[in-house]
């Protein structure tokens, strides 16, 4: 039987919306110029994968574009070819790399893939041979033992003599393990390993900073840097105040304010008891909105100098997580709250300026990387600074 569905489906307005996201583009186009002007000589891409970090391709790429950034990085076909209507000039590079049956979505939409093995390599070098000549990359493993050709195999193939004429990068990449870390010497160890394979492949480009990495110095930058997390408003360098800009708010609406008494259980399980008459916000967030369980209040009394658990923050006030987060719901403890500041119907901030993105990642033993990436689809956007 034949469903009929409704195709003007009328949605709640921002304003009025359970959850909802405001995504600061303008923030976001300054924290790339920001790592533009860090890279100092070298040429300035955007990692735009993970649906542009959770904050949508469709927004995202064309910020970007026009603040002047003409390489992107997406992770598959698909997100490639949704980057490049936004991106007309850009080079669009999938770092998944290619297999069989998929070239004619790179062919088509002009999409230059990351190959990572030699299945990949010979995939890439068969079809490019029965069609007109296209741009690949070649993605080399420098001490990470993820994707890419070792080094030996990478430094073997210059040289090789069978290498198929079809074969001719345009960009040499590697990643950085440890670049978080300004003093590990892995980064160090894979710098060395690149600068012999940049020289080996003398004439093509490379790149192998990521966001830490640009701030590891020149040295990494080679001639294109591939910033990420850092772009969206994340910490890139441990135990070094992050100079980017926020970019996301996430708010949770209150829908119920209600007084609970000193000794009574909250949330499932009972494992936090309120240690004094209480007042407890109800929003409408839970994990199936990406926030996560793992930020569940622990139960340990307000007055004790640790928290454990996630933090909102209203009215001036930093508020805790009380008992454990649900599928579509979280409490506040807003006792601390003057009650003629808040009612329902409010907003309660769960990251943004009040409460960063990678202290709320540090709370919920995460990073802010999986924190965006995680944002589910019933949050209402709003997308300022345009």
């Amino acid at each position: 039987m034949e469903q009929e569905f409704d195709d003007d489906l009328t949605f709640t307005p921002f304003e009025a919306a359970p959850s909802r996201l405001t995504i600061d583009l303008g923030a976001l186009a300054e924290n790339w110029r920001m790592l533009k002007k860090a890279s100092g000589k070298a040429r300035t891409g955007a990692a735009v994968k993970g649906d542009g970090y959770g904050l949508g391709i469709e927004a995202v790429v064309p910020a970007l574009y026009d603040a002047g950034c003409r390489d992107m990085f997406v992770a598959t076909p698909d997100e490639g070819m949704l980057a490049r209507q936004f991106a007309p000039e850009a080079r669009i590079f999938v770092l998944s790399g290619v297999w069989p049956g998929v070239e004619a979505q790179f062919f088509s939409h002009d999409l230059v893939p990351v190959l990572v093995s030699e299945e990949q390599i010979a995939c890439w070098t068969n079809a490019v041979a029965f069609d007109e000549e296209h741009p690949c990359a070649l993605m080399v493993d420098t001490g990470m033992n993820r994707l890419g050709l070792s080094v030996d195999d990478a430094l073997a193939l210059v040289d090789d003599p069978t290498r198929p004429a079809s074969f001719s990068p345009v960009l040499l990449l590697s990643h950085l393990a440890a670049a978080s870390d300004p003093l590990h010497p892995l980064n160090r160890k894979q710098l060395e390993a690149f600068q012999t394979l940049a020289k080996a492949y003398e004439g093509v480009d490379s790149s192998l900073a990521n966001s830490p990495g640009i701030h590891l110095g020149p040295e990494y930058h080679f001639d294109l840097t591939r910033p990420g997390i850092a772009i969206y408003g994340g910490e890139a360098v441990d135990g070094v105040k992050n100079p980017s800009l926020p970019v996301v708010t996430a708010e949770s609406r209150i829908l119920q304010i209600r007084k609970a008494r000193a000794g009574e259980p909250v949330s499932y399980g009972g494992t936090h008891v309120l240690t004094r008459d209480s007042r407890l916000a109800i929003v409408s967030t839970g994990y199936a909105d990406g926030y996560h369980r793992a930020l569940s209040g622990s139960g340990v009394p307000l007055r004790q100098a640790v928290q454990h658990g996630g933090f909102g923050f209203i009215a001036g006030h930093r508020v805790p997580v009380a008992g454990r987060i649900t599928m579509d719901l979280t409490i506040f403890d807003v006792t601390d709250v003057p009650e003629t500041e808040i009612r329902a119907g409010d907003y309660i901030e769960l990251f943004g300026a009040n409460i960063l993105l990678d202290d709320v990642a540090r709370a919920a033993g995460t990073i802010g990387y999986e924190l965006l990436t995680s944002l589910g689809n019933r949050y209402q956007r709003a997308y300022i600074g345009e």
